[in-house]
């Protein structure tokens, strides 16, 4: 989330100073000009579309269209905080499964027929040893 507090980039703050140059100059709600949306696209592309759209007074949604998707600005994936096995309270289970993926996609599937399953933990841990 973009806050008061996180300094504007400098390319940010330039357009800025020139979208104030053209609102200044303009009577009311005068259209901008296609080279100051083009500079603020670009700009959506490195530092994403609120943190542009914001300091600049610039409709998000109009700004987001114009970028044409998701800006090539990405979330870094968060890992997950636990994993919760759920078995059903009926008859015990005679068959298991577990998957597991990796942060870079590979994936291992384990299935075994038994009624009580192996140490899925050091599964994971030994999986994670050899991934890297």
């Amino acid at each position: 989330m973009y806050r008061k507090s996180t300094p504007i980039p400098e390319s940010v703050a330039q357009l800025q100073r020139q979208l104030e140059q053209f609102r200044s100059a303009q009577p009311g709600r005068t259209k901008l000009p296609e080279s100051l949306w083009q500079a603020a696209v670009e700009l959506a592309r490195q530092h994403g579309v609120y943190p542009v759209a914001h300091p600049l007074g610039l409709d998000y949604t109009r700004l987001k269209k114009r970028l044409g998707g998701s800006p090539t600005l990405r979330r870094k994936a968060t890992k997950p905080a636990f994993v919760e096995l759920v078995a059903p309270s009926r008859a015990p289970l005679e068959e298991w499964a577990v998957e597991f993926e990796s942060p870079g996609r590979s994936k291992m599937r384990i299935q075994w027929k038994a009624a009580a399953p192996p140490d899925w933990t050091t599964l994971l841990q030994a999986w994670r040893e050899t991934e890297g």
